[in-house]
């Protein structure tokens, strides 16, 4: 089955209603795009540089979509969003910078946090929480508890732990046996309700379906684990405050820019364009808030209240 070509707007106003009129689109055909849009999934992906969050991308699309690094000092350092269809399942995959680096001057991530909220209004699916198949320092358990000090419980009820570097994991073990024997790890995952996958981006790339150790296979489950979260939660996607005020905001630029733009732009187009826009007025508004701040607002159940434009 084909999935169909999708913006990242989740909804619209009734004078955006209009504007669908106006260009000779029936109501069927709107409503019809109103529920492709809907069920796109929304993945947010989290873990400190290096852990290995583009090659995951790749190998859940399974295609050469996100630029991969294999310094520890390098990785993704902006926000990128994809949306492409997966086992029949249409998915918008938001890589992050290291959100999650000890070692990271905090101030650096401040724009890159932004965009993210901007990405993934009204609020993610799922959170993919990556980490490595490795042994564990004082380091990776820095991470952890950054991982902790940032996530609210509600956050966590949307989170999965997903490992890369699945050719480390020792020959007979499943990656849920690899954790039960460090603490740490095993109760990051009870509290993701159990949650964990892996994957291997070198080596488990050709093995046959069904077999363990085969990114087919542990895609397809982790794709299952995916729609559990939103059978399990009583809301379909993670929200709060702040992305429920940053999704008014896309929404009302959206139909300003409609109003201006008559019929000379395409709804991928005026979403692209109301994100940058309302990018661009949270670095304004938020210039002085430390990224630690705008972190902990991002996966609280609160979060910020902000001041809604005029």
């Amino acid at each position: 089955m084909a999935c169909p070509a999708l913006s990242f707007t989740e909804g619209r106003s009734e004078s955006g209603e209009e504007s669908f009129k106006n260009q000779g689109l029936t109501e069927e055909v709107h409503q019809k795009d109103q529920d492709q849009v809907s069920a796109t999934k929304r993945l947010v992906v989290l873990g400190k540089t290096g852990s290995g969050k583009s090659n995951l991308a790749n190998t859940i699309f399974g295609e050469h979509l996100f630029e991969t690094y294999y310094s520890a000092n390098s990785g993704t350092h902006k926000c990128k969003a994809v949306t492409k269809c997966v086992n029949e399942r249409t998915i918008a995959f938001i890589d992050t910078p290291g959100f999650f680096d000890t070692e990271r001057p905090e101030g650096n991530l401040t724009s890159e946090i932004m965009r993210c909220f901007t990405e993934c209004a009204p609020g993610p699916h799922a959170f993919l929480i990556v980490l490595k198949v490795e042994k564990y320092t004082e380091h990776e358990k820095d991470v952890i508890k950054k991982i902790y000090k940032c996530f609210s419980k509600e956050a966590l009820k949307y989170a999965v732990v997903v490992f890369t570097h699945g050719d480390q994991l020792p020959e007979g073990k499943t990656i849920k046996e690899f954790v039960s024997h460090n603490k740490n790890l095993d109760e990051l995952v009870k509290k993701c309700g159990g949650r964990c996958h892996v994957v291997d981006n070198k080596y488990w790339k050709d093995d046959k379906e069904g077999d363990y150790r085969s990114n087919r296979y542990q895609v397809a489950e982790l794709l299952k684990t995916i729609d559990k979260i939103a059978e399990e939660n009583d809301r379909e996607y993670f929200t709060n405050d702040m992305l429920g005020d940053v999704k008014r905001q896309i929404e009302t630029e959206e139909e300003h820019i409609r109003q201006s733009a008559g019929c000379e732009m395409s709804e991928e187009e005026i979403t692209k364009t109301a994100k940058t826009s309302v990018f661009k007025d949270l670095l304004t508004r938020y210039s002085g808030v430390s990224s630690g701040v705008l972190l902990g607002a991002f996966l609280s159940v609160a979060g910020m209240v902000m001041s809604r434009r005029v």
